[in-house]
């Protein structure tokens, strides 16, 4: 019989992850008791004692470890780590309500050492974002508090230990695949301990948070863990992550819930792999924020948010918006100077363009039709062969400023008439026109500039890498001209 397993409750798995992390293993069904043990002592060496008794004030607020009323009576705090971390050392397998999150016999031991508690139940300062003890609205037979095993109640006091803490909140990180779950928890925890013994050794009271963005903190952990494992077998199944960044305040408890769908994360596998990650990483590079040195500071403060790491969670809905700003590097208005996305540039930083990771895109994270990608390929490359064997700079000013579908759709019939005249093909046939641009003859598709984009971004790809952008570069239109900046998308919590 396992002595612990993964459920499905974030906070309990991420528990669960957490012990397995500490105990050096991979799986929970490894653990042993000797396991249970030793994070049981770690915590009760720890949690009573700063930094780690300040560091969990947003977990376990008012709890034994932390509540000033203990402050005079270090053998009150030193009971209520005993019960509450050895309680599955004297679990009752004859008790007669289960465990919420196993099945198993709740505890019959209490968790308070001042009588005041059922026995065996857990109340919001063992469980997070649970119900105070005197709180019975809508618990079964009007009795407060959940009950749980002493080993489920083990795993949700180590669940802070697998978190990172940003923004004065933790954050726990839950994957539909357990083994992603356990990275994190390993990453999180490994730099707590460590950040633990720091502070030990300097004397402070508390730890150091992550300056990071919750959300760009979330994507840069998950890129840094798939970076370190492309040496090893790649996941052989698509799995989605869920982070819960929340605190447990008195004053003001909270949570904001995170998801980055499976299509999302199996396009960053693929895109931090050798043949994606020079591409993938130099636009990674050009999101961060940017700052700048205050008076009285030697350097600049460093950046707390990734853009493009931020707009992640916009996906798929705004994929179009993400392609057109990330992929073609057109900019959008800002509403504050650090933003880096109000400094993009279609030539200027036409050598950031890149056709490979947009297909790449197109087909992991939108489920674009592999036909009609290879017809937007295929336009793209025409059109720029068009451009260098007429020399008609004025086609690709055009194709870029074109801000109505009739104007794109004149340029090119124009182009492939100008084709024929000349006994050459024209430059698209009505099979490919239809294929790129359209539902059927006259009624244009609802994704129109989407395609337009992709096409541009094929076209300047290539002409960047013939030199012709570089050559002509003075005499193509301004970014002024080309566009003018998109509006920000509402900024999310």
């Amino acid at each position: 019989m396992n002595i612990l397993k993964y459920t499905g409750h974030p906070f309990y798995d991420v528990g669960v992850a957490t012990i397995t992390a500490f105990a050096h293993k991979r799986d929970p069904a490894e653990l042993t008791n000797q396991d249970l043990d030793e994070i049981a002592q770690y915590m009760q060496r720890n949690y009573c004692i700063d930094p780690l008794k300040s560091f969990f004030t947003v977990a376990f607020p008012n709890s034994g470890y932390n509540n000033p009323a203990y402050n005079d009576q270090p053998e009150k705090r030193a009971a209520y780590c005993q019960h509450v971390l050895h309680a599955y050392e004297t679990e009752d397998s004859g008790s007669l309500e289960r465990c919420i999150f196993t099945g198993d016999a709740a505890s019959s031991g209490r968790f308070d050492v001042d009588g005041r508690l059922s026995q065996g139940r857990c109340y919001r300062q063992h469980l997070p974002l649970l119900s105070g003890e005197d709180v019975i609205n809508f618990s079964p037979y009007g009795e407060a508090g959940l009950p749980v095993s002493g080993k489920a109640l083990l795993a949700l006091q180590a669940m802070p230990l697998g978190c990172a803490k940003a923004g004065g909140r933790l954050l726990a990180v839950h994957a539909s695949d357990p083994l992603v779950t356990l990275n994190f928890c390993q990453k999180f925890l490994g730099e707590n301990r460590e950040k633990v013994l720091l502070a030990q050794q300097g004397g402070t009271s508390k730890i150091e948070e992550e300056h990071l963005r919750a959300r760009t903190l979330l994507i840069d952990s998950f890129l840094r863990m798939t970076a370190l494992s492309q040496a090893r077998t790649r996941q052989s199944s698509p799995f989605s992550i869920s982070a819960y960044h929340f605190s447990n305040s008195g004053r003001g408890p909270s949570l904001d819930i995170y998801h980055i769908p499976l299509e999302i994360t199996g396009f960053l596998q693929v895109a931090m792999s050798a043949s994606f990650s020079p591409s993938w990483q130099a636009l990674s590079r050009r999101g961060w924020e940017i700052t700048k040195t205050k008076k009285g500071q030697a350097d600049a403060e460093a950046p707390r948010s990734n853009m493009l790491y931020e707009d992640l969670f916009r996906l798929p809905e705004e994929a179009p918006h993400f392609i057109r700003t990330y992929f073609l590097r057109r900019p959008i208005r800002t509403r504050w100077e650090g933003d880096p996305r109000g400094q993009y540039s279609v030539l200027g930083e036409a050598d950031l363009v890149s056709w490979k990771l947009t297909n790449l895109f197109l087909e992991r994270v939108m489920g674009m039709e592999k036909e009609r990608i290879a017809k937007i390929k295929e336009l793209g490359d025409t059109c720029v062969s068009y451009i260098m064997d007429q020399g008609d700079r004025q086609f690709f000013s055009k194709f870029l400023l074109a801000k109505k579908y009739k104007d794109l759709r004149v340029l090119l019939i124009k182009a492939s008439v100008s084709l024929m005249k000349a006994g050459k093909a024209p430059l698209v046939d009505f099979d490919g026109y239809i294929a790129v641009f359209e539902e059927g003859e006259d009624l244009f598709r609802s994704d129109w500039r989407l395609a337009r984009d992709l096409v541009l971004i094929r076209m300047v790809e290539r002409l960047y890498e013939q030199g012709w952008i570089q050559q002509y570069r003075d005499t193509l239109p301004t970014e002024k001209e080309i566009d003018e900046p998109e509006k920000e998308l509402k900024e999310e919590n």
